[in-house]
């Protein structure tokens, strides 16, 4: 891509730059003209696209190699390294190349599926046991082994019939020996009938798991435009606090490059220990062969060149094996859209170009596929009405989006077999899809669970030292996916509705009471109490080219007026002083609500009443005392009783007490925490409360750090009290049941549990509360740490 970059002339890069909408088919027509010039530029599509150069191709000596490795693991008893070998193998694997006399997918899926039984890994045994048989029927090995872990499963019934298959399978008479006794063994366990466990457990944890809601949505939305936010998404009828109000899948959807390793490229759930490998190519992952199936569009067929079920077996054992054997193809899943079929035919340039080329890519084919043409003389994306910021991107940005665009072109060309029109009007439609993604994509989520260990059980200082001590939740970005209809949701920095993700499948949840016809947000990225008002409408202006308008940002709240505040310099006093930048922004919210009439509309900011509550007019009370015309915030004054703070000198304490939290922070990473460091570190908290107002975030960070560096050194009650501390600040900036204080109090549940804290249950109550107002019956399903708590 530099390269490229750096190929272009100045002249062209400028038009580029200056470019408009309706400029782009002139631009990119002439930057077509000029790469197809360049043999630089013919050489990057050819090492892009040709299957013989690609690193992602098949390769059997690499997959025999990876099994010869992983026998030697087996046999040495490393059961954990033995699976990764042949995890790697199957990833490789041709799937029309025999090892010896079986074919050698079947083989590696046999072999795994030995180490998972080994592992106590059953239900995942089983399912290598289908795959493997799916491909060889007559693999008498796999009949054993999947007997034997069903027997371990307790499920008796299909033990009993794996194994009278597999007796009949085995050509060896000590093998046929060896299997009658297993048999008898296992009939005599066999008492009752159990769950029939066949391949319909390739869905336990894929994608069907998530589809579609046990809760039905019956909220009517609609889409409606005006004057100052363009289309909104209301409501006609009152909406409950957390109601179910939308669900879509997506319309297209893409794994992140740093997940591609761990969460299923179809469904984007964590991969389980057996793992599915594309049929064609070696990049993806998938947790089923029903999500490979679905992306890939391919099914794995059988290998029938010598078994015949009719000749060997009765009706109802021929229908067991049936079952397990044969693929089904519902009817659903023959008009579903392959998005990864197109990318899978040994090229690089998936693997290699950024997630959103990717994703362009993937609704670029959805539509051609839904035209069933390729020609583009319409809209590319006709199904999708989305808007974009294309002219006030950066000029670096827009020639990098007219490159890229060319690059996907030529690419899509050599995937479809046939070609797109190579004409400016194309490219250019390319480019706004690209500015489309950007502003309307959406970030696929997944909650993970982190824990945070004390010291050994040597130092004496912990009841159970070496378990872990504080449970923390992170919010992961794993997918990126355009949603037809919830781009249309427009965004607050005070949400009244909460995005969610279940596998692919968007969720969206009310918050809060919303009335009818008032428009329905969620939030785009940081809200009030996470930054400052400067700080979001900064973002939000940077990624998707507006200034936010919301109630958050115009309306004076307790959290923009205290996020970054300095505390007064008098003691008793617990008013706030702001900077010159922080100063203006909440200027501008005083003058709109003051003005005469006020300059913003009444209906959308008649909040700021009831936001002066106690807390404001505490922190900020002499503000909203004066008379119109006389109410100004001076920075560096205290907007509750006017006295002056040196913002200089405040500055630098704060500066320097940050030099000893970051080495705590340091120390917290490394889990090499000292004594010295936490005196110091407790030493500039002491320092910053003096110095910043009690509700700064600052504050709130530093009481979460040294929780969890008390943690780490074995002191579960003075992490307790700082985790309190830091949670009783958030409650000020987020409000008492935000999402984020539902996150916090994990931690703070963790630490009490394990001190047999009575007020634990409380604790775990009001955090099932608040995830239940934002998640509703999903809030297990998401959060499967609420589950354990469930009897506590």
């Amino acid at each position: 891509m530099e390269k490229l970059q750096s190929m272009v002339p100045k002249t062209l890069g400028r038009r580029i730059a200056e470019s408009t909408p309706h400029d782009l088919p002139s631009t990119c027509s002439s930057l077509l003209d000029f790469f197809l010039q360049q043999p630089t530029f013919h050489q990057m599509v050819r090492d892009l696209t040709d299957p013989e150069t690609a690193l992602c191709r098949k390769n059997k000596e690499a997959a025999l190699e990876s099994k010869r490795k992983g026998n030697e693991c087996f046999s040495k008893g490393d059961y954990s390294k033995a699976l990764n070998l042949y995890s790697q193998a199957l990833r490789v694997a041709p799937t029309n190349v025999d090892d010896t006399v079986k074919n050698l997918v079947a083989m590696l899926y046999m072999n795994r599926a030995s180490v998972l039984h080994k592992m106590d890994l059953l239900v995942e045994c089983v399912r290598d046991c289908n795959r493997a048989l799916v491909i060889s029927p007559n693999y008498s090995k796999a009949w054993y082994r999947r007997g034997k872990a069903n027997a371990s499963l307790k499920n008796y019934e299909d033990a009993v019939r794996d194994l009278e298959v597999a007796v009949k399978m085995e050509p060896s008479l000590s093998g046929k020996r060896q299997i009658e006794n297993e048999l008898k063994l296992i009939s005599d366990q066999y008492k009752k009938t159990s769950t029939s466990l066949d391949k319909s457990n390739e869905s336990n944890l894929g994608y069907s798991q998530f589809s579609m809601t046990d809760e039905s949505h019956r909220v009517k939305l609609h889409c409606v435009s005006t004057p100052m936010r363009g289309r909104d998404m209301t409501s006609q009828a009152d909406i409950p606090p957390a109601s179910l109000i939308h669900v879509e899948e997506p319309y297209a959807v893409i794994i992140l490059k740093p997940y591609r390793e761990t969460h299923c490229h179809f469904c984007l759930n964590e991969l389980p220990a057996d793992t599915v490998p594309c049929l064609s190519c070696s990049i993806p992952l998938y947790c089923s062969q029903q999500c490979q199936e679905q992306a890939g569009g391919k099914i794995m067929r059988i290998n029938t060149k010598s078994f015949d079920i009719s000749k060997t077996f009765s009706d109802e054992i021929e229908k067991y094996i049936a079952d397990i054997t044969l693929p089904e193809i519902s009817a659903s899943h023959n008009q579903h859209f392959a998005e990864h079929r197109h990318e899978c035919h040994g090229v690089h340039w998936p693997a290699v170009l950024p997630s959103e080329i990717v994703l362009a890519g993937r609704i670029l084919m959805k539509s051609v596929e839904q035209e069933r043409h390729c020609s583009f003389g319409s809209n590319p994306i006709g199904t999708l009405d989305l808007s974009h910021n294309y002219e006030q991107l950066p000029p670096e940005r827009k020639l990098e989006l007219h490159i890229y665009s060319i690059i996907l072109l030529y690419c899509l060309q050599d995937s479809l077999g046939s070609k797109f029109p190579e004409y400016g009007i194309t490219i250019s439609k390319f480019v706004i899809l690209l500015s489309q993604i950007k502003v309307n994509s959406m970030a696929i989520v997944r909650m993970k669970l982190l824990d945070v260990y004390g010291p050994t059980a040597q130092s004496g200082k912990c009841s159970q030292a070496g378990d872990a001590l504080m449970s923390n939740l992170e919010q992961v970005r794993v997918g990126q996916a355009i949603y037809s209809s919830g781009s249309m949701f427009n965004h607050s920095c005070q949400p009244n509705i909460h995005a969610y993700f279940l596998s692919r499948a968007l969720y969206i949840r009310s918050t809060e009471f919303v009335t009818a016809g008032c428009p329905l947000e969620l939030s785009y990225g940081p809200q009030v109490g996470q930054w400052n008002c400067k700080s979001r409408q900064d973002f939000l202006e940077d990624i998707y080219s507006f200034k936010c308008q919301c109630r958050g940002c115009s309306e004076v709240n307790l959290s923009d007026l205290v996020l970054d505040a300095f505390h007064c310099v008098k003691p008793n006093c617990f008013g706030v002083v702001l900077d010159g930048r922080m100063a203006r922004y909440e200027q501008q919210k005083i003058n709109c609500f003051l003005g005469d009439p006020p300059i913003c509309s009444l209906e959308l900011h008649v909040q700021v009443d009831k936001g002066r509550n106690f807390d404001i007019d505490k922190v900020a009370g002499h503000v909203f005392d004066q008379h119109r015309s006389s109410c100004q915030i001076k920075p560096g004054y205290c907007l509750n009783c006017g006295s002056y703070c040196d913002l200089g000198a405040s500055r630098a304490a704060v500066d320097e007490s940050q030099l000893s939290i970051k080495r705590l922070q340091d120390a917290i990473v490394a889990n090499e925490v000292q004594t010295s460091t936490l005196s110091d570190a407790l030493k500039s908290l002491d320092m910053l409360r003096l110095t910043l107002h009690a509700y700064n975030k600052k504050i709130a960070e530093v009481e979460d750090s040294l929780a969890r560096a008390f943690c780490l050194v074995g002191e579960p009650r003075l992490a307790m009290d700082h985790c309190k501390a830091s949670i009783e600040i958030l409650e000020k900036l987020y409000g008492p049941d935000h999402v984020a204080l539902g996150n916090e109090l994990v931690k703070l549940v963790s630490i009490q549990q394990l001190l047999g804290d009575e007020s634990a249950a409380d604790s775990i109550h009001r955090m099932e509360t608040i995830f239940c107002r934002y998640y509703g019956s999903h809030a297990n399903r998401i959060f499967p740490y609420l589950q354990l708590q469930a009897h506590y």
